[in-house]
């Protein structure tokens, strides 16, 4: 069986309010104001495709946010919003490659965040046999062609695999493929799932 495993929210935790606190301290802006116009938008997404570099990505949500920042500052900022692993999906991850599975990553994600967990939490991407990051792909979650894209790199078929992830529009995309998925919310729910699974392979 193919384990593809979403990073946000279910091996790693966030808070992107952590992140508008550091930029309010830093800039000096009022964080009601930061959060007035914070918004996981088109500029999100189009670093997360790897349209534009982390530098521009960095201006436009400054220019967005109305916050004079320095790169470094809003880097400071942008990290912050990770609150530590989620233990208890992490051990039952490292579980899998010895019952004979493969283990790989899938997150709409970018460089800055990237390099961050690789130095923070080096246990979390290496339970993963392989990662596959929308920044490097130049595709991010609903759409499916990305779906098919770690399908063909792994070279499985759809009722092969075994996407988990917290949001339901990327599980949707997933199911439409005929990929076997699972909307996490805690991990007794992904444990009885994986579980659950040995009836498919």
């Amino acid at each position: 069986m193919l384990y593809i495993f979403d990073l946000g929210n279910v091996i790693v935790n966030l808070d992107f309010t952590r992140a508008l606190g550091v930029w309010s301290n830093l800039s000096g802006t009022p964080l009601a104001h930061v959060q007035q116009h914070f918004q996981l938008g088109p500029q999100v997404e189009r670093h997360e495709r790897g349209e534009i570099s982390d530098e521009q990505f960095a201006q436009a949500l400054c220019d967005e946010l109305e916050v004079n920042l320095s790169y470094p500052q809003f880097v400071s900022g942008w990290q912050a919003i990770f609150t530590g692993v989620n233990q208890a999906v992490l051990a039952l991850i490292q579980q899998l490659p010895a019952e004979g599975h493969r283990v790989v990553l899938l997150s709409n994600t970018n460089q800055i965040h990237t390099e961050f967990l690789a130095q923070q939490y080096p246990e979390l991407l290496a339970a993963a046999d392989q990662s596959y990051f929308s920044h490097h792909i130049g595709l991010r979650k609903p759409d499916t062609a990305i779906f098919h894209h770690v399908l063909a790199e792994e070279g499985v078929a759809p009722e092969q695999a075994f996407f988990v992830d917290d949001l339901f529009e990327n599980i949707e995309a997933a199911a439409q493929l005929g990929i076997n998925t699972h909307l996490y919310q805690d991990v007794e729910g992904l444990e009885a799932a994986i579980q659950g699974t040995s009836n498919f392979s």
